[in-house]
Order: C-alpha cells, then sequence, then structure tokens
C-alpha cells in the first residue's frame, strides 16, 4: 500500500474514490472542519482523458472554494460555442460566452480533465485530507451510528459517514441498487494535440465548436492557455448494434466520418486509436442515500456526455452536501453533532431531481444532434431561427445549484419537430 499520508484516527467521513467527484466532495466536507478520508484504488491519483467544459453553475462553485483563477491559469475561456451541421458545415446555432458570463456572473472554461483533478488534489492535500492509494473497496456494511467499507486486503474501515463515488462500475451502486449499467451504442474517441497540429485545418480557435451530423457529432475546443487542442470524435456503432463485444474499433471511426466536412474528416486522422470510450450511462434511481452510504457523482447518476455535466454533478453533489451538514451544523447546540441523516436526507432531496432531469435530457440531445434525413433538415430550421441570446434552454442548468427543491428551477419547453 501508499498512502499519501499517514492515517490518523478514525475519520468523520470516509470517500470511496480518488476522481473528480470524490476529491471535489472531500474537499467540500474537509472546508467545513470534518476529518476526511479518500480511498483510491489506483496506485497513484490522476485523471484519464483530454478535456472538460465547466458551466457557470460549476466554475461558481470554484469561486467560492477559491480555485476558480488557478483554473483560469490552467485552462481557456472560449469566446463563442458554436453548433455546425456536420455534413455542410454551415452554423446552426451559437451562444455568446462572454455574454453567458455576464449572465449568470460566472465564466464558461474548458479545461484538461487532469488539470482540474490536480487543483482538487492540491486543495484536498491543503485541507489536511487524509489521502491513500491503492485501496481498493470489495464491499459495504451498516454499522450502528455510521458505515463500514471492506478492502480486497482484508482490513476494514470505519466512519459515521461513507461516500461512494467510485463511478460508473461503482461497487456500492451494484450492492445497494444492483441495475446494470445502459449502453447508448455510441462509442467516443479523444485527443489532445499541439495546435499547431490542427492550425491549418479550418478551426476556430476561440471557440467551443460541436459538429452534429447523422449519427456521428465531432466537438473542438482550445486546451492549456490555447496551446493544446482537444477532439471529441463520437459515433453510432454498428457493430454495438449487431450485438458483437468488439465494437468502437478504429475501422467504425473512419467509416462513421466520411461523409463529414473538410475540417472534421482533417480531424479523424489525430485521433487515439489505441483506445475508446463506449458511451454508458444507468436509468435514473431514486434512493441515493442507505444508512450513511451515500451516492455520489457518477456512482448515482452516470449521465451521457452530451450536456457536459457529469463531472460538474459530481462536484455540486459534494457542495449540496457540504452545505447541509454546515446549516446544520450551525444550528446545533455547543458540544453536540450535527445530525448526518437530516443532511443526508436534503442532499437527497434536491440532487435526485436534478440530475434525472440532466440525465434524461443528455439521452434527449443524444437523440437530437445524430438526426438524419427529415427530421435532420427540420432541426436545423428550428435551430437557425434560435436567437443567440435566448437562454430558456440554460438558465435551468446554469443558474445557481439549488439547496432545496423549490430553488430547482422550471425546466426548458422543448420545441417539437
Amino acid at each position: 500500500m501508499n498512502p499519501e499520508s499517514s492515517p490518523a484516527g478514525r475519520p468523520d467521513v470516509l470517500v470511496v474514490g480518488g476522481g473528480i467527484g470524490g476529491l471535489g466532495s472531500a474537499y467540500a466536507l474537509a472546508r467545513q472542519g470534518l476529518r476526511v478520508r479518500v480511498l483510491e484504488r489506483a496506485k497513484e491519483f490522476g485523471e484519464v482523458g483530454a478535456g472538460l467544459q465547466i458551466a457557470p453553475n460549476c466554475t461558481r462553485i470554484l469561486a467560492e472554494y477559491g480555485l476558480l483563477e488557478e483554473a483560469r491559469t490552467l485552462g481557456v475561456v472560449p469566446e463563442h460555442m458554436v453548433m455546425r451541421d456536420a455534413l455542410d458545415s454551415r452554423e446552426l446555432t451559437r451562444l455568446d460566452l462572454r455574454d453567458l458570463e455576464r449572465r449568470y456572473g460566472f465564466p464558461y472554461m474548458v479545461i484538461h480533465r487532469s488539470d482540474l483533478h490536480g487543483i482538487f488534489l492540491r486543495a484536498c492535500r491543503r485541507a489536511g485530507v487524509d489521502l491513500l492509494t491503492d485501496r481498493t473497496v470489495v464491499d459495504y456494511e451498516h454499522t450502528d451510528g455510521g458505515a463500514l467499507i471492506r478492502l480486497e486486503d482484508g482490513s476494514a474501515e470505519e466512519a459515521p459517514l461513507v461516500v461512494a463515488a467510485d463511478g460508473l462500475h461503482s461497487v456500492a451502486r451494484r450492492k445497494l441498487v444492483g441495475d446494470d449499467v445502459v449502453s447508448s451504442d455510441y462509442v467516443a474517441y479523444r485527443a489532445a494535440v499541439p495546435i499547431e497540429q490542427v492550425r491549418h485545418n479550418g478551426i476556430a480557435e476561440k471557440d467551443v465548436t460541436v459538429y452534429v451530423g447523422p449519427r456521428c457529432h465531432f466537438v473542438q475546443y482550445a486546451l492549456r492557455g490555447g496551446d493544446m487542442f482537444n477532439q471529441v470524435a463520437v459515433f453510432e456503432s454498428p457493430k454495438a448494434l449487431a450485438g458483437r463485444d468488439d465494437w468502437g474499433t478504429p475501422d467504425e471511426l473512419d467509416a462513421a466520418f466520411e461523409r463529414t466536412c473538410d475540417t472534421v474528416r482533417k480531424g479523424i486522422p489525430l485521433m487515439w486509436r489505441d483506445r475508446w470510450w463506449q458511451m454508458l450511462d444507468r436509468d435514473p434511481v431514486e434512493t441515493w442515500v442507505h444508512g450513511r452510504i451515500a451516492l455520489l457523482g457518477d456512482a448515482a447518476h452516470p449521465p451521457l456526455q452530451y450536456m457536459a455535466q457529469g463531472a460538474i454533478m459530481a462536484i455540486e453533489d459534494g457542495w449540496v452536501l457540504a452545505r447541509h451538514y454546515a446549516r446544520l451544523a450551525e444550528a446545533a447546540e455547543a458540544g453536540t453533532r450535527p445530525d448526518w441523516d437530516a443532511a443526508l436526507t436534503a442532499y437527497e432531496a434536491v440532487r435526485v431531481e436534478h440530475c434525472r432531469r440532466v440525465q434524461t435530457t443528455a439521452r434527449a440531445w443524444g437523440e437530437l444532434w445524430h438526426l438524419d434525413g427529415e427530421s435532420r433538415r427540420r432541426r436545423n430550421a428550428i435551430m437557425r431561427a434560435r436567437d443567440t441570446y435566448d437562454y430558456s434552454f440554460t438558465d435551468w442548468v446554469y443558474g445557481p445549484t439549488a439547496l432545496t427543491p423549490d430553488e430547482e428551477p422550471e425546466m426548458f419547453t422543448p420545441i417539437p419537430l
């Protein structure tokens, strides 16, 4: 085992999983004076992937944590988000991200996933979070006044609260809920390359650009102060539809984008071809809290990626849980501990519905992006008619994170094709 710091007695909170959601919740709770221990199964903390979009509902929380300026130095604040048709490259609609920042008070940023993870890792170290690696959790149990986790090496740890932030394939989710992941039959390829490699490909360096096409889409934006360029290629896999296990292979990648415009086709050869990500989610569930074990992040609500809210929702989860703990701690009598059960009830009461909305909307947006034929033409006409400064489709998600159900804003009204 390789502890990053020495264990120091029984913690107030055990967090299982050292990804963005786990570290974000650990930091949020440590800021409230709690002793927090994070158990990560890998031999060192780190994140795999490339770019990540963080909307104002996330940068607002980073600002409260005092982490936003560090994120600005590592990321990029783009000028626009532009959606184009992947076949003919014509613009469909856009968001003015500078005006978006004025509306919501905080920026829309793009950042390398490992950079955001590193920001939270450093913050946790400064806050005194106990960061332990090479700890594989294999089981969870309820105890009187808390919960216990069992590790692969036969040892066990106990705390008044266990936060299961162990991802899409969560051990806690399997034990407590028992449902299966859901395949969309789509797969994602990623790449982050020096920007010089793509400067002559017709790219927009200062925008987030999404090309939507029949059964595929392509995303581009700059990272790391504009020195790096991120690309994501997503497509429906014929092999997956046929029930094959070896789906999403590079030959399918090339075939999926054969009909697309020049800028997209020029980007496809740069994609990493030794790894790809099958796009999976789970059906929303109503119960995230089981005794003193709380699901958080992808363990609770893994979305498809179309709304770029997966990591953000996990960060929001930790912020909401910590805020409810702080509220109860302030109200508790001197010398008494706050009521964890009340905090967990409040957390679940507001987060379940918000995240259900994001999960179901992400699925619907995936269908909308990938239309063909007459449906594609109708979609394009509706999008072109949208006013750039119409925020009816973003107010429900980019505004302040709700702490209670009555603070959750109304959703947008869908426009039928």
